[in-house]
């Protein structure tokens, strides 16, 4: 990402970026957020160097290098026109799809069996009518969502159930995930802007 390749001072970000593609020679050099290293305006920014670093390295090791680089469709197509070489040097694009809720409901039962909770009488049919009813527009998570959904579930369980007598609760219980809980997650996370 941008913090892997850009410096904090003049010189510095050239000598990270040769590092970072060093180490990716004979294999692939994967670069997450690359709209990142382009900033908006005119202001002076290190990113720019990190990239024409890049772009001088791919070009010297077309053969011994991949590169890949990732973000968000519109952000990336302003990466990809902020510099004249990159467009001809990243010619492949490939969009991919936001999950659907059939998979989104899989990868929240991961996470859920990953941490050994289990979903409760009802909470299957909420899961599938939240996640169906989300906007999946630019600030859609799709994974991350789910991730996001299932851990303020776990924050909605834990003050469901200290509302209550705590000593009474057997570990079913416990490890139970509630249709309420589910509810109070997607509330608490429409609040967070997540």
């Amino acid at each position: 990402d941008r913090a892997g390749l850009v410096g904090q001072y003049v010189g510095l970000t050239a000598i990270k970026t040769e590092r970072v593609v060093r180490k990716a020679l004979d294999g692939v050099l994967f670069v997450d957020e690359a709209y990142a290293l382009a900033r908006d305006g005119e202001r002076l920014d290190f990113g720019d160097e990190a990239i024409e670093t890049l772009l001088k390295r791919m070009e010297d090791n077309r053969h011994r290098l991949v590169v890949i680089v990732a973000g968000y469709p519109r952000l990336m197509r302003r990466f990809l026109e902020s510099n004249p070489g990159l467009r001809s040097r990243f010619s492949r694009e490939i969009d991919f799809p936001d999950y659907s809720t059939g998979e989104l409901v899989e990868i929240f039962a991961r996470f859920a069996t990953d941490a050994e909770y289990r979903l409760g009488d009802g909470a299957a049919e909420a899961l599938h009518l939240i996640l169906g009813d989300v906007e999946r527009d630019e600030r859609f998570g799709n994974a991350r969502f789910a991730r996001t959904l299932f851990e303020q579930a776990l924050n909605a369980q834990a003050l469901r159930l200290g509302a209550g007598d705590v000593e009474q609760l057997g570990h079913d219980e416990l490890m139970c995930l509630t249709p309420e809980d589910l509810v109070a997650g997607a509330r608490a996370d429409r609040k967070s802007g997540v």
